[in-house]
């Protein structure tokens, strides 16, 4: 009898699709612990002490007394960031992504999952501007939909970029069911002078951008998964189809 032959879960082909993707284009994989620190998850970042999402109802706190600082599940790859920075503050320019493992203490439901995976995207350097922003997603998505990709910017709030930008994506040619549909895929932004400057670069001489989007969306994207919910179950009917 013939035997079922092993292969990738979704979300690591995915990540692995993603990086050879911005390969092309010089970004190189970074990597960062899941429990983090609330300085590289929050401070570091940005955001303010009465920042909402530092409640318990958005994060999962660590309580722990052998601790000195306190520690957290990780709400966003964005610490990765952080910590690629100051450490490689003497090497610029820098361009990196950062794809990874979140988590968020908030009901679940056919888009959300209390666990979920993030791609964050970083580049700094002399001369960055928001056209370098644009034209990387617009790349990114030309190749990983298999079509021409139109992109646009509205305005918003993120503590850790200024100025901050709401990103959607509609695709031009290729699979008919997203083709024509503007759809919101990611938040992103030039990185906040403070971010810089905490990271040992000089906000006057250098720029970047920095973008992150749900992978598990992306999955939604590509796939047609009507509930993100699934890529987590474990169920071997559902993984096979990929």
């Amino acid at each position: 009898m013939a035997q079922n032959k092993g292969h990738q879960h979704p979300i690591t082909k995915m990540i692995a699709e993603i990086n050879s993707i911005f390969a092309e284009v010089g970004f190189v994989f970074a990597d960062g612990p899941e429990v983090e620190t609330e300085h590289y998850n929050f401070d570091r970042l940005n955001v303010p002490k009465d920042h909402p999402s530092r409640d318990m109802q958005d994060t999962f706190w660590f309580k722990d007394t052998d601790v000195s600082e306190p520690t957290v599940l990780r709400t966003h790859t964005s610490p990765v960031q952080a910590r690629y920075m100051e450490s490689h503050k003497g090497d610029l320019p820098i361009r990196m992504i950062a794809p990874g493992k979140t988590f968020r203490n908030e009901a679940t439901d056919a888009t959300h999952e209390a666990q979920f995976h993030q791609l964050e995207g970083l580049e700094v350097g002399e001369g960055i501007s928001m056209a370098n922003l644009k034209g990387t997603i617009e790349f990114f998505f030309e190749r990983f939909l298999g079509g021409d990709v139109e992109v646009r910017f509205r305005p918003g709030f993120f503590p850790f970029v200024e100025p901050g930008v709401e990103v959607d994506m509609k695709l031009l040619s290729g699979d008919s069911r997203l083709k024509g549909k503007w759809i919101e895929i990611m938040g992103a932004g030039m990185v906040h002078p403070n971010v810089l400057k905490d990271s040992g670069i000089d906000p006057i001489k250098y720029s970047g951008y920095a973008f992150g989007m749900g992978i598990d969306r992306l999955a939604v994207m590509k796939y047609g998964i009507n509930d993100i919910r699934d890529l987590y179950t474990g169920d071997l009917r559902f993984v096979s189809q990929f």
